[in-house]
């Protein structure tokens, strides 16, 4: 495998597997090619043979000079399991590192049980939430109505 930077024409490789890849989930629209733009050094594609099989996309966050922030990552359906996901985190996490980041943030969707279980092998904590379904913190219309997300902080060691 093979883990480069992003560059602004893997939009148009990546945009189209989004919806493929979340199971027929609406989800491309929230990965504009803004992220693919601006974010290049902290953001990253995994091939195999020259088939992308996964991305990270993060950034260094410029409200909080301690965070770094992952916005959205997928894995092809057909290599999970294999411990790409988690070279990709672990990539951008030296990254926050080199950075001068010593947190991560992310959020989740609650429905996505698959992410939550990942980020907590992951080493992120949960964040409170002003309501708790299942034993998950929930933050009721987080991203908008009807819009509830999981938050997630991973401190970094230094």
């Amino acid at each position: 495998m093979i883990l480069r930077s992003v560059k602004p024409s893997d939009y148009y490789a990546i945009s189209p597997l989004i919806n493929k890849w979340w199971g027929g989930r609406q989800m491309a629209d929230m990965l504009p090619k803004l992220f693919f733009d601006h974010f290049t050094s902290t953001s990253f594609i995994a091939e195999e043979g020259g088939k992308t099989i996964g991305f990270l996309i993060g950034f260094l966050s410029q409200s909080h000079a301690d965070e770094a922030y992952i916005h959205f990552v997928g894995v092809d359906p057909d290599y999970r399991k294999q411990h790409f996901g988690r070279q990709l985190y672990n990539r951008f996490f030296q990254t926050a590192k080199e950075g001068g980041r010593n947190k991560v943030r992310c959020v989740t969707s609650p429905v996505n049980r698959t992410s939550i279980a990942f980020h907590g092998k992951m080493g992120f904590e949960m964040e409170a939430g002003d309501r708790v379904e299942d034993g998950v913190p929930i933050h009721t219309d987080y991203d908008g109505p009807g819009q509830d997300r999981v938050l997630f902080l991973k401190k970094l060691p230094f």
